[in-house]
């Protein structure tokens, strides 16, 4: 007996460009991969500093600082890099430049002419560019957005019509959003999304699930049109099991409902007593 088959309208990325827009490169391996792009003469590829696995011998490397590109004193007053890794080719010959994706998951290849020129993705999302890609960081405008932590305060906007790679944890899907189209989404979860998708944080009503239970406490309400890359596994959730079940417990300060939970505790202590004593009294 055959097994049940379920449609989803979410579907894998599949990377399609247009004729005459192509960069040569290819993305190898399964959970930890590495791309390899091909860097024509006097052509530059723009990375992560810190991502670069191997290059060929005609590239030149250079790790600069570019406000345009990094966001400046935004990256820095949340503890991201102000700099970027620079691969030049001067040479005749084709180079090729070897990037390797930071944690488990899959390496996007996104054509920005596909998606109007312009694509919003979280901070850790970027992997490097080809050319004419300019990478921004913005601030989300609305208060009602902002929330305590750099991943979503801090978001970057990749703009031009040349070629960016992006990394997502785990495996990654997309989501085709008609117009007035609505779903609810781990804010973890997204990857990238393009400019014209209406984003709403949704923050938990109930103070005993915030303070007790954060798991999936975040959600994000996304109104289309548009298109988003959802990811399985956060980079930040898989760091988080990974610590809970070391041999070392994790510090306090990588979780604050401790304190919440202490102060908590020594409250409710501190009103039985009272009780108690008041009670003893009458």
């Amino acid at each position: 007996m055959a097994a049940p088959f379920f449609s989803t309208p979410f579907q894998p990325y599949v990377y399609q460009s247009q004729q005459g827009s192509v960069t040569a490169f290819q993305i190898s391996g399964g959970d930890v991969q590495v791309l390899q792009v091909m860097v024509k003469s006097q052509d530059k590829l723009t990375a992560k500093p810190g991502t670069m696995c191997y290059m060929s011998g005609n590239m030149q490397m250079d790790n600069n600082y570019l406000p345009e590109n990094d966001g400046g004193v935004w990256q820095w007053i949340f503890g991201k890099s102000v700099s970027s890794t620079v691969f030049f080719n001067p040479g005749s010959d084709d180079g090729y430049v070897g990037i390797a994706a930071p944690f488990p998951g899959r390496i996007l290849p996104v054509d920005l002419a596909n998606f109007g020129g312009e694509l919003l993705c979280q901070s850790d999302a970027f992997l490097c560019s080809v050319n004419d890609v300019s990478v921004t960081s913005t601030v989300e405008p609305r208060p009602r957005n902002i929330e305590i932590g750099a991943e979503i305060i801090l978001k970057q906007k990749l703009r031009g019509q040349g070629m960016a790679f992006l990394v997502g944890g785990g495996s990654v899907m997309q989501k085709i959003l008609a117009p007035r189209e609505v779903i609810t989404v781990d804010a973890a979860c997204i990857v990238a999304m393009t400019t014209a998708i209406n984003f709403q944080l949704k923050s938990p009503n109930q103070v005993r699930r915030a303070v007790f239970g954060g798991d999936n406490q975040l959600t994000a309400s996304l109104t289309g049109p548009g298109v988003v890359f959802i990811q399985s596994l956060p980079f930040n959730r898989l760091s988080q099991r990974i610590a809970s079940r070391s041999v070392a417990g994790p510090s306090l300060r990588d979780n604050p409902k401790f304190f919440i939970q202490i102060v908590m505790f020594f409250f409710l202590a501190y009103v039985m007593i009272v009780s108690s004593i008041i009670l003893t009294d009458v």
